[in-house]
Parts: structure tokens; C-alpha cells; sequence
């Protein structure tokens, strides 16, 4: 099983362990409801180094960036990062990936489970180009710092010209950490810095934004706080709302599809786009005792219908919470539903995404996240 670099540090506080995409990562060091709260009302300090990154600073880097992902990277604007998709020939989802427009090149940031089978084909595409590409996953690391006192955090580590940063936008800084890249997406659905560190000053940079947090309650979080965090915020997470057995348009993800450009999978993105998906992804509130997770059942009658993609007990909002994929005659009937566990039934009831949506007082430079 594959570790990060802050393995170490993670142990001395105590984290729990578990393997995660292939790595060794923690899911909590104190529970996940108070790491939640903490990312909520405060902030939490990530390590996010199990995460692919791949840079693209050749000649052929744009043909190779167009050919591999659903963005139009021509137009994306330097210090911009968009999400966007690898797709498989079939037009179904081999990927979810951040691209990072730098002013020598591209930056994939793309999911761990997904770092073998992404390079394999972001390496064939290369060889194909005569284009080279850097995996730059194990020089670096990368520290994220989210919550509504994360910004107080950034300037107490003497790291204020970050915060000119708009949502969706990255930049380097050079800081005692050495050379950064700092992005402002914020996965939590807070404000937040995703910092691209040296390998090397992970620790020291980790241990930094947790000191200069103390005293406004900032703590080490793990995975599991993590996973609640992006499913109240209607974060997608691959091998959830996504994977090669679907498409964007069933995921509700076909807002990522912007190029025009022949990508992989673009000509079955094609014909897809000409009728309406046969299952869509769904948000809904359940009722009960029942906690909806993967794989749960949506029921009609006692039709089974659909199947939990994600699920939890909301610990901002006190309720059960879940998206599903559901077929979609069913919701254009408007036929109730329910969900189904080993132990019991909940009626389910059709919400909007996101479930949680923080108040918006607006950080310097923020603008709508796309």
C-alpha cells in the first residue's frame, strides 16, 4: 500500500489509518462530526498528496491537453483552473480532473484510484504527439486548508498575496515552503487553498497552518469528514456519481463537457447529447432512521428503480442525505420513492443540489465557482 510523505506526521497525531484509492491515508483523528464542524465553523488542514499531478510543458502540450480532456484549453486564461473530464471512447467517465493553466504549460490534478489508468492513457496520447508529460505526483505534495477563517490562517503563514486569488483561479508564490502553486477551489464547499508544495516542506507546511490556526479552532482533518464536507456542498467524487459504467449527461456532469475539440470520447459525447439520458442523478433528503449508502435501493412501489450513488447522516443539517441514480421515466412521473437498506425503508424526497451552500461573505477576489 502506498503512502504520502506526511505518513509520519499523521501517526503522531494520532490519526486512524485506512486504505483509501490504494494509499495508506487518515480518515479521522478525533470523529468525523467535530472535524466537520471544525471545517465548517473554522477550518481543517488536508493532506491531499494521495492526489495525482501531471504536468504538460512542451511544444504539443495544447494539441495533447485538447486531445485528453472535456475543457477547451485554448481559451482557458493563464492562472485559470477549470474542472473537467477524461472520458473513455464510449463517452463514460474514466476520470474527474482539475486543469491548471500555468505559464509555461498545464497541470492535471487528477484522482488517485484513477493515477495508473489516467497516465496510461495520458502517455500513449503523448507518444502519439511526439509531446512529453511529467509526473510530478511524488516530488510533490499537496496541503489544502479550508473553512470560513482559512484566509486569517494564509496571512498569519505570511502568505497574503494568495488571497488575491478568485475562486477557480491558481498562481505560484515563492515562501519558505518553497516554490508553491495555490489554488482557491474549495471541495469542502467553503473557502479555501489548495497548496502544490515540495515534497520535502509538506510537513513543515502542514504543521504551520495548524499552529497558526490554534486559536481559531483549526484542526487536522481527515478523509472521512472530507466525504460529508463534498456531499453537503454536491461535490461529485469518482466511483460515486461517476465511473466507466457512466456518462456525464446520467451523472448531471455534462456542464464539464466545453470543448469543441476531438477529445477521447467526444464522438460518443455526440450522440449521446442528441437524446435524453435514461437514468439521471438525483439529490434527495430520506427520512428515518436509515443512513442511504452506496448502493442502498431506490424503490417505486417495490420496483427497484435506482441505487445510492452517496450517502450520509448530514451533520450540518441533522438529516439523511444522498444522491442517487434513478431511472428517469420514474421522475418524470413524479411516482414516490423510497429507500431501501438491510434493515429498513425510507421515503425519499426529491431535493436540489447543493444541500449546504455557506453565506457568502465575500472573500477578496471571489467570484462564482463554475
Amino acid at each position: 500500500m502506498a503512502t504520502t510523505v506526511l505518513k509520519p506526521l499523521h501517526l503522531e497525531l494520532k490519526a486512524r489509518m485506512v486504505e483509501f484509492a490504494g494509499f495508506e491515508m487518515p480518515v479521522m483523528y478525533s470523529d468525523i462530526s467535530t472535524e466537520h464542524n471544525a471545517v465548517r465553523t473554522a477550518a481543517g488542514v488536508f493532506d491531499l498528496s494521495h492526489m495525482g499531478r501531471v504536468r504538460f510543458r512542451c511544444p504539443k502540450a495544447l494539441a495533447l491537453v485538447q486531445r485528453l480532456q472535456t475543457y477547451d484549453a485554448e481559451n482557458l486564461e493563464l492562472g485559470r483552473v477549470r474542472y473537467a473530464m477524461l472520458l473513455t471512447l464510449e463517452g463514460t467517465v474514466l476520470d474527474d480532473i482539475l486543469i491548471y493553466r500555468e505559464k509555461d504549460g498545464f497541470l492535471f490534478v487528477i484522482n488517485a484510484g484513477n493515477r495508473e489508468a489516467d497516465l496510461e492513457v495520458i502517455r500513449r496520447e503523448a507518444a502519439a504527439l511526439g509531446a512529453e508529460v511529467v509526473d510530478d505526483s511524488d516530488r510533490l505534495a499537496m496541503v489544502a486548508v479550508q473553512g470560513p477563517k482559512a484566509a486569517d490562517v494564509i496571512k498569519l503563514l505570511g502568505l497574503e498575496a494568495v488571497l488575491a486569488l478568485k475562486y477557480y483561479t491558481c498562481m505560484d508564490v515563492e515562501s519558505r515552503y518553497g516554490t508553491l502553486t495555490v489554488s482557491r477551489t474549495g471541495y469542502t464547499g467553503e473557502d479555501g487553498f489548495e497548496f502544490i508544495v515540495p515534497a520535502e516542506h509538506a510537513r513543515d507546511l502542514f504543521v504551520a497552518a495548524m499552529e497558526a490556526g490554534k486559536d481559531f479552532g483549526v484542526r487536522p482533518c481527515g478523509l472521512g469528514c472530507r466525504d460529508t464536507l463534498r456531499l453537503e456542498a454536491g461535490m461529485p467524487l469518482y466511483g460515486h456519481e461517476m465511473d466507466r459504467n457512466v456518462n456525464p449527461f446520467e451523472a448531471g456532469l455534462d456542464y464539464a463537457l466545453r470543448s469543441k475539440a476531438k477529445y477521447i470520447g467526444s464522438e460518443a459525447i455526440s450522440r449521446m447529447a442528441a437524446s435524453p439520458p435514461v437514468r439521471k442523478t438525483v439529490a434527495l433528503f430520506v427520512d428515518g432512521p436509515i443512513i442511504p449508502r452506496q448502493g442502498s435501493e431506490i424503490l417505486a412501489g417495490d420496483t427497484v428503480v435506482g441505487v445510492v450513488c452517496s450517502g450520509t447522516r448530514s451533520p450540518t443539517l441533522g438529516r439523511n442525505i444522498a444522491t442517487a441514480r434513478i431511472d428517469a421515466q420514474v421522475l418524470a412521473a413524479g411516482t414516490p420513492l423510497k429507500v431501501r437498506t438491510r434493515r429498513h425503508e425510507g421515503a425519499a424526497t426529491l431535493t436540489q443540489l447543493p444541500f449546504y451552500s455557506r453565506k457568502r461573505s465575500k472573500p477578496v477576489g471571489a467570484e462564482r465557482t463554475p
